[in-house]
């Protein structure tokens, strides 16, 4: 997989700008030698944003820029200007990309369509000037709010791929020839276990002009969820499609067996996998009879709908195709609109992406044009007010569902 350009699971390492301080300026000019405070707030720090882009297929351009830093708000200035906002990083990812905190495992959001847009960190607030601190009994405050620190955060993101069917079977069970018949897609095809080595994505045509998409991962084995084989790492790719087709050749001694040895490894790496709809497709038919077939039928599982096909001969797909298109389209088997969100599981995790140790950079220089009093941090005083709370801050910040905000344009956060 190192020669691989195809990648599902990379860390970064986020963080949002920090909000400018507030200016603590008092007003001076000829004639007006108390002018009275006229400091202007800080920008607020930049936010992070994820972006869908269904032209992107894997998370690769992320491996090699592993560092995602928004700038810093600017202070106040004088005269009740406001210091500039810090400049937002938007992530452009593959629809299907899921993000997690690479600390705990936990879920934080998830992108799924094109051009969706989340907020992934919010910037750091910006700070108030004196101006909103003066009153009758405090007429010169001659201190500022300091800018909100931004947050900085290692996450995970990993690719899930978006398809209506989702190919399961041992290796050389024909999932690639089927795949390279009935669409467009030309997967590696050859006759030796592990042939393919990443997912694969064809799209289905299908009566009507109407069409489905079909996913291909690598083969699964007996204990693939102990680390054999290529183990669980490609079964992500399966957890949202709507159908699972289960491909076995009908050469094998016991179908029956290997059907629950597939079941099980599904089992170990998601549960909610199990109650997922299936098909099953009996391979290599191209050889078989009926006669044949009927002797193979008591060993079949029960309660799966089974099709025998043979992709050289081109045996069965059209009825195959409607029994997939006949699944899909089953009310019962709608992929929910809000699907249910685990977190990372420590057994899923990819050691090498894990032990990526960052080399963090330093922030953003100050800008030497800025004038003295819009660089240095505003402060309160008074030992009961340490504390900004929430009141302190202009009515522009409050946001119930700051984390992980879910935007149509960054513009609107």
């Amino acid at each position: 997989m190192a020669e691989s350009n195809f990648i599902d699971y990379v860390k970064i390492l986020c963080r949002s700008g920090k909000g400018g301080a507030g200016s603590a300026h008092l007003h001076r000019a000829k004639y007006i030698p108390k002018g009275g405070p006229d400091g202007g707030d800080g920008g607020r720090g930049g936010h992070i944003y994820l972006k869908g882009n269904r032209n992107l297929w894997t998370l690769i351009h992320l491996k090699y820029q592993r560092h995602v830093f928004a700038t810093d708000g600017q202070a106040g200035y004088e005269n009740q200007s406001t210091g500039k906002d810090g400049e937002d990083r938007t992530i452009e990812v593959p629809c299907g990309t899921a993000v997690y905190d690479a600390e705990t495992g936990q879920f934080l959001c998830d992108v799924t369509e094109d051009g969706q847009v989340v907020r992934l960190l919010k910037g750091g607030r910006g700070g108030l000037g004196n101006t909103h601190f003066k009153s009758a009994t405090r007429q010169t405050p001659r201190f500022a709010q300091p800018g909100e620190k931004g947050i900085e955060k290692a996450v995970i993101l990993e690719l899930k791929l978006l398809a209506d069917v989702g190919l399961v079977g041992f290796p050389n069970a024909g999932k690639s020839t089927l795949l390279s018949v009935i669409s467009a897609a030309k997967p590696k095809i050859a006759n030796y276990p592990f042939t393919t080595l990443e997912p694969n994505l064809g799209i289905v045509s299908y009566r009507d002009q109407q069409s489905f998409v079909m996913a291909d991962i690598p083969g699964i084995i007996e204990g693939a969820s102990e680390g054999r084989g290529l183990g669980l790492r490609f079964l992500r790719h399966i957890e949202r499609n709507a159908v699972l087709l289960f491909m076995i050749p009908a050469d094998t001694d016991d179908i029956g067996r290997e059907y629950e040895v597939l079941c099980n490894e599904l089992q170990t790496f998601n549960p909610d996998l199990v109650d997922k709809p299936r098909v099953l497709a009996i391979t290599k038919c191209d050889l078989a009879d009926d006669e044949l077939i009927d002797m193979l039928r008591p060993s079949l599982p029960d309660g799966v709908e089974t099709v025998f096909i043979s992709s050289v001969a081109q045996r069965g797909l059209t009825e195959l195709k409607d029994a997939l298109w006949r699944t899909i389209n089953d009310e019962r088997n709608r992929i929910p609109e809000t699907p249910t969100h685990r977190d990372l599981d420590a057994r899923h995790r990819e050691q090498a992406e894990d032990d990526f140790i960052f080399d963090t950079p330093e922030g953003e220089p100050v800008d030497d044009d800025v004038p003295a009093q819009a660089q240095g941090e505003g402060r309160m005083i008074g030992p009961d007010d340490q504390q900004w709370r929430d009141e302190y801050w202009a009515d522009d910040y409050i946001d119930e569902n700051a984390d992980f905000q879910v935007v149509s344009d960054p513009d609107d956060a």
